[in-house]
């Protein structure tokens, strides 16, 4: 079927498509949490006639469509599904209904995304050749991350798609225009949780204590250096934040201990797990040299994420073809995490963004609590979604 055609069958159905994003976008559900989100797409996915697996992982959801010769090829499209523990702020409509949770970082566009473009798949599976794997994704948001455990759990295999799309979102690009980059885009993302251990009493008498917020403040300091001058930022870039210190409950009792939570971002595999003991080893020294202990954890989080070159390459002339060359943008790498990364590391795959702002609005950022989008941009990704899969 033409793009013309496709275009006028996603105009004829877009409203359609955003009410399904604003139910959505009304009814967010956290990380692993998402047990009526799926039941909603899947209930959708069989309305639509589309063969489907649910449960998978906990509350993932899996579609396969089968066009002509389903052997020939199976490409696999990705969608995630859960929100954020954000109180949401924009008086709209479709404001989320479940206080404290919110769709501030467009699961719920994605997922509007690859059910629009499932339907048009599903009704013109006689026009196309191959198997379409979907992947409704639990807990992008949280460690480990539901791409993980889908693997675990088979998803890339039977059938094993031979290559993997996912759209993210992106307010910083207007609507109209999508975002693509070869190679590595996004860091690996590591939590660092630390517990600096002392010993308690009076604020007025330190001398008799162990400060576990003296130490604590050394401690992060310190860590700084690892980046600053253990590592050769000019080769990969790499960055270790504290956002959580908590300690004490008054200004004159010094706690017993201290608790630091932060985040590792790399772009070099070596470096990062070279990162994790050097930043606990330096926390133990640190800490035992003034008299405290440290308990250092870092759970193994996302790996880096790498676009394949030649997959990259091809979905971007789709996307070229489709919107126009000057419609399509090159992205900078970014040190933000996304757990699509486990996907490249297994199967060649492509993550782009979608534009989402529009006249000036719609450029709050996401994980924000004000975060929106242009409604019509869903339109553009349904139908990237269904061009890369009927064409790459």
């Amino acid at each position: 079927m033409s793009d013309n055609l496709i275009q006028e069958k996603i105009n004829q159905q877009l409203t359609e498509f955003i009410s399904i994003r604003e139910h959505l976008h009304a009814h967010p559900e956290l990380s692993f949490e998402e047990h009526n989100t799926a039941q909603f797409i899947a209930d959708k996915l069989k309305s639509y006639g589309i063969e489907h697996e649910t449960a998978v992982a906990g509350t993932g959801v899996i579609g396969l469509i089968k066009g002509k010769n389903p052997d020939s090829r199976i490409i696999a499209l990705r969608a995630d599904m859960d929100a954020l523990p954000i109180l949401e702020l924009n008086d709209i409509p479709y404001k989320s209904t479940n206080e404290g949770v919110m769709h501030a970082c467009g699961h719920d566009v994605h997922s509007t995304c690859l059910l629009g473009a499932a339907k048009l798949l599903q009704e013109t599976k006689d026009d196309w050749a191959g198997t379409i794997k979907l992947i409704f994704q639990p807990g992008e948001e949280k460690h480990p991350g539901g791409a993980s455990l889908l693997i675990k759990a088979g998803v890339l295999e039977n059938p094993k798609p031979q290559a993997i799309f996912g759209l993210h979102v992106y307010p910083h690009l207007p609507f109209g225009i999508l975002g693509f980059k070869e190679g590595q885009y996004m860091a690996s993302c590591d939590e660092v949780h630390i517990t600096i251990k002392g010993k308690g009493g009076h604020a007025a008498l330190p001398h008799q204590t162990i400060d576990p917020i003296v130490i604590a403040s050394q401690v992060i300091l310190s860590l700084q250096t690892i980046i600053s001058r253990r590592h050769n930022n000019a080769l990969s870039p790499s960055v270790l934040s504290f956002g959580k210190i908590a300690g004490g409950h008054v200004g004159n009792v010094i706690p017993n201990e201290v608790v630091l939570a932060g985040t590792l971002r790399c772009m070099d595999e070596t470096w990062r797990h070279e990162a994790w003991d050097l930043i606990k080893k330096q926390t133990k020294q640190i800490a035992q040299a003034m008299g405290g202990d440290a308990e250092i954890e870092i759970p193994e989080g996302y790996p880096s994420l790498v676009n394949d070159p030649e997959t990259t390459r091809r979905a971007r002339a789709i996307a070229e073809e489709t919107l126009g060359t000057e419609n399509i943008h090159t992205l900078d790498r970014r040190m933000t995490g996304e757990d699509f990364s486990f996907y490249t590391h297994h199967i060649p795959g492509c993550f782009f963004r979608l534009g989402t702002s529009h006249d000036g609005k719609y450029e709050v950022p996401v994980h924000n609590a004000n975060f929106n989008i242009y409604p019509k941009a869903i339109g553009i990704g349904i139908q990237m979604f269904y061009n890369i899969a009927t064409n790459f």
